[in-house]
């Protein structure tokens, strides 16, 4: 298989999509001329002219709401945020119109609209533009929400949301774009709801998404010199939410460790920890534990915003305490970020 970027993963897709379908267009803010502002549309409007690739105001509403209109008439948009940030601005055509056309319509009109950009921190955007915001759309019913970790997944997961019918929230990490991995060639594509056990254990299980997932992978190495076998999943899409593979894996483990990079309060973390609550309540070991980031704004100097992630050996303290014993961890540090204690 051929060695990709993250980056390239998305933009090799969106070319192939756009090759085998031409109602496929993209629209977003300086996509055209000047190629997005992390490249994703390099070179795409010489090869696809003015009416597939779009440069559109600086007017997230304006052309959201246009986008929707177009999904509605049977045209396929990719509509690009410059960052999940801007979407914001968006908020109430994302909401209240792209999540809801189809239940008003009464299954009559599709919208086949995916919105795709950077999402989370870690590249010293400062705190208006280093916000995750999975959480946020996960909770909104008529959306999908989508958190690719690797580059295959970037490919999987987005040919998936470009060939279905519902509006996807797809959310990149700014921080993974430069990330490599092996991308399989052809119709590769991932399914939504289907999440990955990407390392097998017996001890305790951690679960993860995005950027977070290496984070996981680095601790459950380091904790495997300790001699705890640690299983890691990849929930891979938020909503819908692989439920029965995350209880199915703690019904085996015994103990569990929710990752996430948002803040702590009402994040993605307490959905999934009360999905092994309800689902898994009588094979647990331990308490539940949650590894997040920091309840503050993300800071701009690099020292602080590191403080305000979580690491690798925040995630092992966790899992310690879910075993009720110490473990050595990397330098001994702990970042700012957040867990049960």
């Amino acid at each position: 298989m051929p060695i990709l970027s993250y980056r390239e993963a998305i933009r090799t897709t969106l070319i192939e999509e756009m090759d085998r379908d031409p109602t496929v267009i993209l629209l977003g803010e300086e996509i055209g001329l000047y190629q997005g502002t992390f490249r994703m549309t390099a070179d795409l409007l010489e090869r696809y002219g003015p009416r597939r690739v779009i440069d559109t105001p600086t007017s997230e509403i304006g052309f959201v709401g246009a986008a929707i209109g177009m999904a509605m008439l049977g045209l396929r948009p990719v509509v690009e945020m410059m960052t999940w940030n801007f979407s914001l601005v968006a908020f109430d055509q994302i909401v209240n119109n792209a999540a809801k056309i189809r239940y008003f319509s009464g299954g009559q009109v599709d919208i086949p609209l995916i919105i795709r950009g950077p999402n989370g921190a870690g590249v010293q955007l400062s705190a208006q533009h280093s916000q995750s915001f999975e959480a946020l759309y996960a909770h909104i019913p008529g959306l999908h929400v989508v958190a690719p970790a690797t580059p295959a997944e970037a490919k999987g997961l987005l040919r998936t949301a470009i060939r279905g019918s519902d509006p996807v929230i797809f959310l990149e990490h700014a921080a993974l774009y430069g990330s490599k991995g092996e991308v399989p060639d052809g119709e590769f594509a991932v399914p939504f709801g289907a999440a990955d056990v990407v390392r097998s254990g017996r001890d305790v299980t951690i679960v993860a998404y995005s950027r977070m997932l290496g984070t996981a992978l680095e601790a459950a190495a380091h904790l495997a010199g300790e001699g705890i076998e640690a299983e890691v999943i990849n929930l891979r899409t938020l909503r819908p939410l692989d439920r029965s593979t995350i209880v199915e894996s703690v019904g085996r483990t015994h103990r569990a460790v929710v990752v996430q990079e948002q803040w702590r309060p009402f994040g993605a973390a307490a959905e999934i920890v009360a999905t092994i609550t309800e689902g898994a309540f009588d094979a647990l070991d331990a308490p539940i534990e949650r590894v997040t980031g920091a309840d503050v704004p993300m800071p701009y100097a690099r020292n602080l915003e590191l403080m305000a992630l979580s690491n690798a050996g925040d995630i092992m303290r966790a899992v310690a305490r879910t075993l009720y014993r110490e473990i050595p961890t990397p330098n001994g540090r702990s970042s700012g970020g957040q867990s049960d204690a």
